[in-house]
């Protein structure tokens, strides 16, 4: 995704401490989240959810499957 494009996640992937870091910042299943920056090279992205900023590796953000939504 681009700066500026959200959905709404679908499901989070991944396993073991990984995932479970995941959902403990706050990415769970029907959240909706949007990209705000990426970094010059593509790696790392911000994303915005819950009311905050979330600095993810592309490595772990490839685990998250978003529902986008129409703007």
């Amino acid at each position: 995704m681009k700066p500026g494009e959200g959905g709404i996640i679908a499901t989070v992937g991944g396993t073991g401490s990984l995932r479970r870091r995941l959902l403990d910042m706050g990415l769970t299943p029907g959240t909706l989240v949007s990209v705000r920056k990426v970094a010059p090279f593509g790696d790392p992205l911000e994303l915005t959810l819950r009311g905050y900023e979330l600095t993810l590796r592309n490595e772990d953000a490839r685990k998250i499957k978003i529902r986008r939504t129409v703007s």
